[in-house]
């Protein structure tokens, strides 16, 4: 373990790679859209104390490489980020809530793989490979 969290009675180090997308792959994440749902997802998970390693926004989808602490689940973590996510974004730009008319940014599911089979850097490398270079902070939007 590199960087272990810990609690009152644990030590963590839970990382998993989790990639959604957009409500029928509409590419909508570009510009202002992609930079507030980059700030929306950072603040989420400072909020329940998620750390992200990586990510990548897409125009149809959204890559991360995220710590989750041992007590959240996964399935928890992905639903808040989804769906505050898709709240926020909605009432801040018209232009989502006459597309999304039924206020669902997000498609239904997600994939989620541990970061245990493979090691970080090869997450991160990966990341990284779906976007362009010049990064300015291991989380960009395309």
């Amino acid at each position: 373990m590199r960087d272990p969290k810990s609690g009152s009675h644990t030590v963590w180090d839970c990382k998993y790679h989790v990639v959604w997308v957009t409500k029928y792959r509409y590419p909508i994440l570009g510009g202002d859209v992609g930079q507030r749902c980059r700030e929306l997802l950072r603040e989420i998970s400072r909020g329940h104390e998620m750390t992200i390693s990586a990510g990548a926004i897409n125009r149809d989808h959204v890559h991360m490489l995220i710590g989750i602490p041992a007590q959240l689940s996964v399935s928890r973590a992905v639903q808040f980020l989804k769906g505050k996510s898709s709240h926020k974004l909605l009432s801040e730009f018209a232009g989502l809530r006459r597309r999304y008319w039924g206020q669902h940014l997000w498609g239904r599911g997600y994939w989620v793989a541990s970061s245990g089979n493979v090691t970080d850097e090869v997450w991160k490398r990966y990341i990284e490979d779906q976007q362009p270079a010049t990064p300015d902070d291991d989380f960009e939007v395309l």
